[in-house]
């Protein structure tokens, strides 16, 4: 017995076993049938007796090496089940081979894992628990193709890098093993020896589940008894590819809520369509905070289970309430045990030192160069889009993606192979990114938050562009606070702040933000104004008005602990925004927008319709930052007919002064604003007020005088009427500048860097 199977120990190779330096050991230890029967070898450091379980049989094996390596030729033409039977002292244990056991990653999954195009590389890499051949068991997958070796440890091992060495994929480099016995619950990490002979400890980048920070472990988690019924809202989400649907977004963290249930509640009471969330990711670094992602796969345990944010995203869709998660696929921490140096090698980050390093932060930038980085990353998008049923993922911190030299001074980066300073693989993630989630999961949104001068990040690739779904516009939000943070009487001089996004709105797909980012919470919005307590909420009301009316995708935060008064405004804001269709439906079209006045700086107010193709859809809309009320004051109209205040941010309801409009108006045939028909109406101070057009038949003598043209100005008109161009807007736009300049005995240029093409008629 002892000749036969001395013969076929292949000595070189159980030295690595035995010294823990076997990449590949199913080569060495799988069952195989050899002349002399069945060879079974196995490692089990420091046991004393070894034994090969067939059916009621046992039959004992040999150690061949006395730190635990041990063989044994059973007979028989066909590998039976089998099992271990281990002794160390004491202790005796039964365990099936793990080397008996089949990959579970195809030829096929793993070029195309190799290609950068495995999308659900998140259902074969990491830990899941699964069956094979009736034996239950959880199958270890990570990536790590510089390691000498990579072995499964926890406490089902005693952590010893010796027992569970995975094995190698050569083409890959991925590390694969199944693990009879081990399930759901179990915490682990892989052990990677470096060429060089270091040994470290690595959490599991694809992990599903984490321990509690400040504990780093992976843990082994069964996701697969989850019950989902939102096929109602996934089915209608579809819609959201049009970019005509209304969308109105709470952005918010999940550490600011109790439950899942006051979140979903709070959304609800409030009419928002959308929920966007801080990374839900795992982190580690409290100071650093939630966008220092440490467990991509990983929803953060602080707020419970994986399971828990699948029962929060399926109630927030059973309300229709859509998911949007923010994600950080720009850069990662430097952390022991994360994706820094993960296999001894630069594998996730930049390989050139002078590159890796984010300026601003001192974390680590992800290397696009790389298929498999980017398949991590794209793979990481499916998942928490299609597995977590999110609905949309807003991009931070795209700017350090795009620009080679983001952050750095000359000399300090290193240009593209055209001499230029665009990161071309980044671009080239990006738009296969925006391309595979728009193919592949039609409705889903990406928000890119880019403070650069990148143009047309919202065209599509077809275009040759990079096809995000929106841009954020933080230039709008930062010029509209700089406008409220001024004294009304001084708000003259910076009028342009308010009109001058309408200059490029439509060069992107926008979302407009007056969130914590922008204004932190209401307490620090509310420093920002000018005036009393009353006068702040006055302001906070019209800027929230104002950023529901303009053209855009709407994003606020106000705090939880709203008054109740706050809360009906904000209700009555988005119920408004979603069922008026010209608030959304032609958002994107020069013609869903226009202006009936936008040059009366001197009394801080602006006037403007929001349209759709049907003229009873027209709203009217009048903005006064002035710290004062209208009492009459009289606007044009774009035709003739009834007009009805429908919202007024001075309610008495929303704790407002109560200077509204109670009864429709029937439109004048008075000249204002260049416009033949005119209506007086009362404007709140630090108000906006939204009215309704409805037109009418002209009645007859109405109609007879508009036949008889009483001046030249009015003939014109008549023969040509003209809508206004965007030229034109332009034109009165740079005349703004120039009166408001003057009065301010200030010199100010008329361009503007955020002005990235010019404005077509």
């Amino acid at each position: 017995m002892e000749s036969k199977v001395y013969k076929y120990m292949d000595w070189p190779e159980i030295e690595a076993v035995v010294y823990a330096e076997e990449a590949s050991p199913k080569d060495l230890m799988a069952p195989r049938l050899t002349a002399d029967g069945i060879l079974i070898q196995g490692f089990f450091p420091d046991a004393e007796k070894a034994e090969v379980l067939v059916d009621k049989k046992a039959y004992e094996m040999e150690k061949q090496d006395d730190a635990g390596y041990f063989a044994a030729m059973i007979p028989g033409r066909k590998i039976p089940a089998y099992q271990y039977r281990i002794t160390r002292g004491k202790e005796t244990r039964t365990f099936a081979d793990p080397y008996a056991f089949p990959g579970q990653i195809t030829e096929a999954e793993e070029k195309a894992f190799c290609a950068g195009v495995f999308y659900h590389a998140y259902e074969k890499l990491g830990a899941h628990p699964m069956e094979i051949n009736g034996v239950e068991g959880t199958a270890f997958a990570v990536w790590a193709p510089n390691a000498l070796r990579v072995s499964v440890v926890g406490n089902f091992n005693n952590w010893d890098g010796r027992c569970h060495m995975m094995h190698r994929m050569p083409m890959s480099g991925i590390f694969e093993l199944f693990i009879p016995g081990v399930k759901a619950g179990e915490i682990y990490k892989y052990e990677i020896k470096l060429k060089g002979g270091a040994v470290q400890l690595k959490s599991d980048p694809y992990a599903a589940c984490t321990e509690v920070p400040p504990a780093s472990a992976s843990v082994v988690i069964d996701l697969r008894g989850v019950k989902w019924d939102d096929e109602v809202w996934m089915k209608d989400r579809e819609r959201f590819s049009d970019r005509k649907q209304p969308i109105s977004i709470y952005e918010t963290s999940l550490s600011k809520w109790k439950n899942a249930a006051e979140l979903v509640k709070y959304l609800k009471n409030l009419k928002y369509t959308h929920v966007e969330l801080h990374p839900v990711m795992e982190y580690l670094d409290d100071e650093a905070g939630e966008y220092s992602t440490f467990a991509y796969y990983a929803p953060d345990r602080r707020f419970g289970t994986p399971e828990d944010f699948q029962k929060l995203v399926n109630a927030l869709h059973k309300e229709n309430i859509g998911v949007i998660l923010d994600w950080t696929p720009s850069h990662f921490p430097r952390q022991e045990g994360g994706l820094e140096n993960f296999d001894g090698t630069p594998l996730y980050e930049n390989p050139d030192p002078s590159m890796a390093i984010h300026p601003m932060w001192g974390t680590l930038l992800f290397n696009f160069e790389s298929p498999m980085v980017k398949d991590f990353l794209l793979a990481n998008a499916f998942y928490w889009l299609e597995f977590y049923h999110a609905d949309g993922l807003r991009l931070d911190d795209v700017d350090s993606m795009l620009y080679l030299d983001f952050g750095k001074e000359y000399g300090q980066w290193k240009p593209n192979i055209y001499g230029t300073n665009e990161n071309l693989a980044a671009v080239e993630f990006l738009k296969h990114l925006n391309s595979i989630l728009a193919k592949k999961l039609p409705g889903t949104i990406t928000i890119a938050q880019e403070d650069g001068l990148w143009s047309e990040l919202t065209g599509s690739v077809e275009d040759d562009n990079i096809g995000f779904s929106y841009k954020w516009n933080n230039n709008w939000a930062g010029d509209f606070l700089n406008y409220l943070s001024k004294d009304p009487i001084d708000r003259q001089y910076v009028h342009d702040q308010l009109t001058l996004s309408m200059l490029y709105t439509y060069c992107e797909h926008f979302v407009l933000p007056l969130g914590s980012r922008e204004t932190g919470d209401q307490k620090s919005f509310m420093a920002k104004l000018p005036g009393d307590e009353l006068q702040k909420l006055s302001q906070i009301r019209a800027a929230y008005s104002y950023m529901m009316l303009h053209p855009g995708c709407k994003m606020m935060a106000p705090d939880k602990e709203l008054t109740d008064e706050m809360k009906r405004f904000i209700h009555d804001l988005n119920e408004m925004y979603v069922s008026q269709p010209a608030l959304s439906l032609m958002d994107n079209d020069y013609e869903g927008f226009e202006w009936i006045q936008l040059m009366k700086y001197e009394e801080n107010v602006l006037t403007f319709l929001r349209k759709t193709e049907n003229p009873e859809e027209t709203l009217l809309a009048v903005c006064n930052f002035a710290a004062v009320p209208y009492e009459n004051y009289q606007m044009g109209v774009p035709f003739y007919g009834k007009y009805k205040e429908i919202f007024n941010s001075d309610r008495k309801e929303y704790g407002g002064q109560g200077i509204v409009n109670v009864r429709a108006k029937t439109c004048k045939q008075a000249d204002c604003d260049e416009r033949e028909y005119s209506v007086t109406f009362k404007l709140p101070a630090l108000g906006v007020a939204v009215f309704s057009c409805t037109p009418g038949k002209k009645p007859e003598k109405l109609a007879v005088a508009a036949k008889k043209p009483t001046t030249a100005k009015k003939t014109a008109r008549k023969t040509a009427p003209k809508k206004e161009s965007a030229k034109k807007v332009a034109a009165e736009k740079v005349a703004v500048k120039k009166t408001v300049a003057k009065k301010a005995g200030e010199k100010k240029t008329v361009s503007r860097k955020t002005v990235k093409k010019d404005i077509a008629v």
